[in-house]
């Protein structure tokens, strides 16, 4: 393959995971907003489940090599951080 193609595949790759990880938070600010609470079980689960799946994509594509595994470790970082800024203004403003 070459540099230019492979350079394509990683960066789309990588776009997809950063659109699957945008599409978590969106999910979960929706749910924040108009369903439950963060003590919620279903919320919980809600988060649980698609984190476990953004993470499970984020393996595959580094074991294929379109990713590198630090941009996939520091993209389910970035995540995580903003689900835990979303979740504490949430709680401080309930």
């Amino acid at each position: 393959m070459s540099t230019e193609i492979a350079i394509g595949h990683h960066e789309k790759a990588y776009q997809l995971l950063k659109a699957d990880a945008h599409k978590i938070l969106k999910l979960i600010e929706v749910q924040m907003e108009n369903l439950t609470m963060p003590q919620c079980p279903l919320y919980e689960e809600v988060l649980d489940t698609q984190m476990f799946g953004l993470s499970r994509e984020i393996d595959y594509a580094v074991r294929l090599g379109l990713v590198h595994e630090q941009e996939g470790k520091e993209l389910l970082g970035s995540l995580e951080r903003q689900l835990s800024a979303l979740h504490e203004a949430s709680t401080r403003n309930k």
